[in-house]
């Protein structure tokens, strides 16, 4: 049974991040329960049932952005809350609105705005609504750039292109 607060599944590459992350989110109540890439979560997500869950972008096997796609293309998943805490480039925040990612954390964080997040995304409403707004606002609610077709979570989530991840201290050749 999930903590008063509820049950975040933690999702990051970094047993230090997950611990840091799992520590602030109990001292507040919550259960957590953490995995170490996406294809572990999308083992852990149906088992514990979490009413949250945050992602790392960057990460061995599945990706967090490829990650979000396949929970919001499953039915059994597709209304959980998801956030991307993680370091990353305007590009990638522009495809995890395209995914429904629900809001935003950059690394390195402020364990209060962790905090706020989670009980932000665990108190939305994610049934589909016209218009609906991030939890934490760090885009539109959906891709809407004039001569780029629109992807669902779906074909991302399935698509076999590679994504490619540019700090965003570099530029592109």
């Amino acid at each position: 049974m999930a903590a008063a607060s509820g049950r975040v599944l933690v999702v990051d590459d970094s047993e230090a991040i997950r611990r840091l992350i799992t520590v602030n989110l109990e001292l507040e109540g919550f259960e957590v329960v953490t995995a170490a890439d996406g294809a572990e979560c999308l083992e852990v997500v149906r088992r514990v049932a979490p009413d949250v869950v945050t992602l790392d972008v960057v990460m061995p096997r599945l990706d967090g952005l490829r990650t979000a796609a396949r929970l919001r293309a499953a039915w059994e998943t597709a209304h959980l809350p998801i956030a991307i805490v993680s370091a990353c480039t305007p590009a990638d925040l522009e495809r995890g609105a395209s995914v429904g990612v629900d809001g935003y954390l950059a690394k390195p964080f402020d364990p209060a705005d962790l905090i706020e997040l989670v009980r932000r995304l665990r108190a939305m409403d994610r049934r589909p609504a016209a218009g609906r707004r991030f939890a934490y606002d760090f885009g539109s609610t959906g891709p809407s750039i004039p001569g780029r077709p629109v992807q669902t979570a779906r074909d991302f989530a399935l698509s076999e292109q590679s994504q490619e991840l540019v700090p965003p201290d570099e530029s592109r050749p």
